[in-house]
C-alpha cells in the first residue's frame, strides 16, 4: 500500500477548494437548476400578470409544433402571444428569450422573459423559414 505524498495532498486540497468556488459562483441558476422537478414530471398551471403583463402557462393542445416536442407538450404565453419555450434532460427549463440560464419552472421561465423584454412586445417565432 502507497502512503500519500504531499504533492497528492495539496493535490486533492487545492482541487477542492476549487469546486467550492465554482459552486460558489454558479449562484442561483445553480440553485434553480438544483430545485428543478423530475423531468417527467408535469409542471403546474399557471396564468397570472406579473410587472403588467399577462402570462400563462399550460398543457399545449393539438398536434401541432407549438410545445410539441421542445415544450414536452407545455405551452407559455406572454400577453397572448407564444414564447417558445424547451425543457432540458435534468427538468429546468430555457426559452428563445432566455435561453443561458436554466430555470426550474415555466412559470419562473416567463417571468424571466418579461423581465427580458422589458416592455417590449413578445414576437413570433418564426420556425423553418430563412429571413431576405
Amino acid at each position: 500500500m502507497s502512503s500519500i505524498t504531499r504533492r497528492r495532498a495539496l493535490g486533492v486540497a487545492a482541487g477542492a477548494a476549487g469546486a467550492v468556488t465554482v459552486l460558489a459562483q454558479a449562484g442561483p441558476a445553480a440553485a434553480s437548476r438544483a430545485a428543478a422537478p423530475a423531468a417527467g414530471s408535469d409542471p403546474a398551471s399557471f396564468d397570472e400578470v406579473y410587472q403588467g403583463r399577462r402570462i400563462r402557462g399550460g398543457p399545449a393542445h393539438g398536434g401541432d409544433h407549438h410545445g410539441g416536442h421542445h415544450g414536452g407538450g407545455y405551452t407559455v404565453t406572454v400577453d397572448g402571444r407564444e414564447l417558445h419555450v424547451m425543457r432540458n434532460a435534468d427538468g429546468t427549463w430555457i426559452s428563445v428569450i432566455h435561453h443561458y440560464e436554466p430555470v426550474a419552472t415555466p412559470r419562473e421561465l416567463a417571468r424571466a422573459a418579461v423581465r427580458e423584454l422589458r416592455g417590449a412586445p413578445l414576437v413570433p417565432l418564426a420556425l423553418g423559414r430563412t429571413l431576405r
